[in-house]
């Protein structure tokens, strides 16, 4: 568990990002898959920017 004073870590995978956005795994796959969400591939793993998860909540907002 971190500490109370350790910054929450900018890249997610590909589960925690699904959890940020309250969707499933599977529409975050299909999503980065799209291009709709950036991710960057780091050896076989597939991490997501927090702030381009931030980006997209922007973009698709109903105003």
């Amino acid at each position: 568990m971190p500490h109370a004073n350790t910054p929450a870590p900018r890249l997610l995978s590909q589960q925690e990002a699904a959890a940020y956005l309250g969707i499933s795994y599977w529409t975050l796959r299909d999503l980065t898959f799209r291009g709709e969400v950036p991710h960057v591939k780091i050896g076989r793993r597939i991490l997501v920017d927090r702030l381009d998860l931030d980006a997209y909540l922007d973009r698709v907002k109903i105003r």
